[in-house]
């Protein structure tokens, strides 16, 4: 186990980057957590699709009924301790509330005038192979902060945090990881989701497929070059 106190060696630091257009700045722990934990949900329906007497024969002769691929939840990342301490002067400065250290955090879970929602964030926390948990794109979704010593006067100094943050993916980026040659179509003046569910799916009537796998609000009203992600017709 290393923590994020003294040592010889430098020590990798937790870092929170809020992503564009988001103007917060990112955070550096001062003291790196002591453990964390990721999980992740994967949805299987029961498959009881008796279409006739002799699926229904079949399937009352199993042990268990078949099962359907229902798609995956968000990863789930948890902090259940971030330490923050402002007893002694942090990389030579001296801060003497600790609610200085964690409204960086708090500032996370705020709404933001540019966007009308809070920040999207990257955790990222050493070196990892590809496929690892970090960097870990996502958003806060629970904040608990914890003030355990504090001056006199009432001024905290010492706090515990707990952070979890969810997972966040664009569905774009999603369908890409997991089918490269995704077809796509760049939007060129005139053209209309029926007009493109006519050229590629030889139908218009097939627009709304486009339109759900963009998660498009408004489709009747397309951004010039912008890319859209063509499915294939179900």
């Amino acid at each position: 186990m290393v923590l994020g106190g003294s040592t010889s060696q430098s020590v990798a630091k937790l870092e929170i980057t809020p992503q564009p257009p988001s103007a917060l700045k990112p955070i550096k722990a001062t003291f790196n957590p002591n453990s964390y934990s990721i999980t992740k949900s994967v949805t299987w329906n029961t498959a009881r699709s008796l279409s006739s007497q002799e699926d229904a024969q079949t399937e009352e002769l199993l042990n268990a009924p078949g099962l359907r691929f229902g798609g995956g939840g968000c990863r789930i990342l948890t902090f259940s301790e971030l330490f923050f301490d402002v007893t002694e002067p942090i990389d030579g400065t001296k801060i003497d509330d600790v609610r200085k250290k964690t409204n960086e955090i708090v500032a996370l879970t705020r709404i933001e005038r540019s966007t009308k929602k809070p920040p999207v964030c990257v955790v990222s926390w050493g070196n990892a192979p590809s496929g690892s948990d970090f960097p870990f794109k996502g958003v806060v979704t629970s904040l608990t902060q914890t003030f355990t010593l504090f001056k006199r006067d009432g001024t905290p100094v010492r706090a515990n945090l707990s952070v979890t943050f969810t997972e966040y993916l664009k569905p774009l980026d999603d369908q890409r990881q997991t089918d490269p040659e995704l077809t796509t179509h760049i939007v060129k003046r005139g053209d209309t989701l029926s007009s493109i569910a006519a050229q590629l799916y030889k139908d218009p009537r097939r627009w709304r497929i486009i339109a759900e796998a963009n998660n498009l609000d408004d489709p009747r009203h397309l951004e010039i070059g912008k890319t859209l992600s063509i499915p294939e017709p179900r």
